[in-house]
């Protein structure tokens, strides 16, 4: 499984933040030691963008998912989750204390549901301030950029909110 430094957590992606940090140029962010990503996410980035999937700067594990737990099979149809947020969960609910990446409303709620932390691409580029991967200004230029530079889709006012918050912090 793969883990983030020192803390054995395991990190799971689902398509959303490799497709959307890559349109906006800024993979490097994703600096866990290893993110498993599973088959049928696999499949979504390299439609959509391949390039995200051999990056020098992530350490990418495909792995293979044959069953789900029957706990979340229970809540697909609940949530309308797809192939990726299902299998994405499904490597989440192996590993417990795991982090799973995604930008989809239902798989944020779905891994609450389940005791799994999760992470959009907005809280992974407040990371990577946070992180100094990337300077303040360039966070508040990545986010303010989101609706041009990405098919990540917000709401114009939960954008300018978070935008306002995390300029507040920063200065």
């Amino acid at each position: 499984m793969g883990t983030t430094e020192g803390s054995g957590q395991v990190v799971v992606s689902d398509a959303g933040p490799l497709i959307h940090l890559d349109e906006l140029g800024v993979l490097h962010i994703l600096d866990f030691p290893e993110i498993l990503v599973p088959g049928a996410v696999w499949h979504e980035v390299s439609r959509h963008r391949p390039r995200a999937l051999t990056s020098p700067a992530l350490s990418l594990k495909l792995r293979r998912v044959d069953t789900l737990p029957p706990t979340l099979t229970a809540m697909v149809p609940l949530f309308g989750l797809h192939r990726g947020e299902q299998e994405a969960l499904a490597l989440c609910i192996e590993a417990p204390h795991s982090l799973l990446l995604t930008d989809d409303a239902a798989a944020r709620t779905a891994a609450s549901n389940l005791a799994v932390t999760a992470h959009g691409s907005v809280g992974l580029i407040v990371r990577g301030v946070r992180r100094h991967l990337l300077t303040p200004q360039q966070g508040l230029d990545l986010l303010a950029g989101i609706p041009e530079r990405s098919s990540l889709h917000m709401r114009p006012l939960l954008l300018a909110n978070v935008i306002e918050k995390v300029s507040q912090e920063w200065d």
